[in-house]
């Protein structure tokens, strides 16, 4: 089958005639789930990279990692639709897919390896088409702006134009994106707003859990159905940001590392999160996560073996007393049930604000829990509003940790225990008294990607972070 042979209107179906025709600078579109936003904008660039010779795509998400199961597959679905697998030759390392009659490229890339971000270079043509999915996760404008500086390049011959494309869930409406492209009128930028109702290839089981949503979630349904911007009114954590925590030197003795754990396993996922606090100046940095869905406890104990955690104490659920049995016998040894009790979860959200929260750019699904954990129109024996129990097992994972806390007491390091090599909260201390990021790591779960964020954390001004940054 050719391009010229493909039935377009079969697959693509409607709603999206416009966007598929924009050759604007900027294509924004904003959707809720189940809107066929990735799904058309995939079978989009496949359709796009075949007709205009010399034309290359740069897909971009946060973290590197997530590509595998999320654009990737997605691309992969779109060359399946259109009947064009034969022309295509997909690899996973390198990560890139390649159209056989011309040589042109799809690569690859996360805004978590900068350096090679700039470098996305192509050998054949030029690299004049940016997707970059999951937009909500880039939480700083300015790395949006090192990206647009460096790609789309080159000077292009017609037909031939350049355009970068972005798709996200609208969680916040305080996200730059908002203000960037939605509130700006501007004549190279085109928006978009799709949902579910845009999309007659879903069923009547797709569509009626949105209708359940409607009913029992009505904000998350303006957001993931309806596609509309999140309101930030009700919100149980409002005191948070997205990015990362420098800790100048001499202050380290403040922070200690907490972990926390939320069982899950059909219907809701197993949440897990490591955050650093510091009691003395109120202030929290969330650096780690996991987040899935039908995890065991073996499952569970390998992911946490894997981010090198097994020693460290993690409180996890007290109502889960065999699961913690099972992790301890599983070599996670110091699995500690959480403290429940009368407006425990209050008591605890109540500290937590006290708290100025930063959250890792790579800790995606903290992000998301964060954007849209709310009060619900319920009252506790006393009055008070309680949160929401939905979505929630990441902020449940926190609270729990967070226990911890009040009983940390922070003390300055004499010059001598500088001076000395030795293991502190989960990291390496040198003689010279500069932490060894040499674990700094991605981490594989089954698909789940995770990011040890220690290198961007702790210790801005050691030898190391010197030479890292830029």
């Amino acid at each position: 089958m050719t391009i010229s042979e493909i039935k377009l209107s079969e697959i693509i179906g409607g709603g999206y005639d416009d966007f598929w025709k924009c050759k604007k600078r900027y294509r924004v579109l904003k959707g809720g789930k189940g809107s066929k936003k990735s799904s058309t904008t995939a079978l989009n660039f496949i359709y796009r990279l075949m007709k205009y010779k010399g034309s290359n795509l740069l897909v971009v998400r946060q973290v590197m990692n997530t590509h595998r199961d999320s654009t990737f597959a997605q691309l992969e679905w779109a060359q399946e639709k259109l009947g064009v697998t034969h022309l295509w030759k997909n690899t996973v390392s390198p990560l890139e897919m390649v159209y056989l009659p011309t040589g042109q490229k799809i690569i690859f890339r996360g805004f978590d390896d900068v350096l090679k971000l700039a470098s996305a270079t192509v050998s054949t043509g030029y690299l004049n088409f940016v997707w970059i999915e999951e937009a909500f996760e880039i939480a700083s404008e300015s790395d949006f702006d090192k990206l647009d500086l460096s790609v789309p390049r080159g000077k292009l011959e017609a037909p031939l134009y350049k355009q970068t494309t972005v798709t996200f869930n609208p969680w916040s409406g305080s996200h730059w994106l908002k203000k960037r492209f939605f509130d700006t009128d501007s004549k190279t930028v085109a928006t978009f707003s799709t949902n579910y109702l845009d999309n007659e290839f879903l069923d009547k089981t797709d569509r009626a859990v949105f209708e359940r949503m409607k009913k029992t979630n009505p904000r998350k349904y303006e957001v993931a159905g309806l596609g509309n911007w999140g309101i930030s009114e009700g919100l149980v954590y409002e005191n948070w940001t997205v990015g990362r925590t420098k800790i100048p030197d001499g202050e380290r003795y403040k922070w200690k590392n907490f972990y926390g754990l939320d069982y899950g396993y059909t219907n809701d996922p197993t949440g897990f999160v490591g955050f650093a606090a510091n009691p003395i100046d109120k202030e929290m940095y969330i650096f780690c996560e996991f987040c899935k869905k039908r995890m065991l406890n073996c499952d569970i104990a390998e992911a946490i073996k894997a981010l090198g955690l097994s020693k460290e104490r993690i409180r996890a659920d007290c109502a889960e007393p065999k699961s913690n049995d099972d992790l301890r016998r599983l070599g996670i040894s110091r699995i500690t049930p959480s403290v429940k009790g009368r407006d425990s979860i209050l008591n605890g959200i109540a500290a937590i604000n006290e708290y100025r929260i930063t959250v890792d750019p790579n800790c995606v699904n903290m992000i998301r829990e964060l954007s849209s954990y709310i009060y619900s129109d319920k009252s506790g024996e006393n009055g008070i509003r309680l949160p929401k129990d939905c979505d929630n097992h990441l902020c449940d994972a926190m609270r729990y940790a967070f226990e911890d806390v009040k009983h940390f007491r922070p003390k300055r390091e004499t010059a001598s225990h500088k001076r000395q090599s030795r293991k502190l909260n989960g990291l390496i201390l040198t003689e010279d008294g500069i932490y060894d990021y040499s674990n700094s790591f991605f981490i594989g779960i089954n698909g789940i990607f995770t990011r040890l964020c220690f290198r961007n954390f702790v210790c801005s001004c050691g030898k190391n972070r010197e030479n890292s940054e830029t």
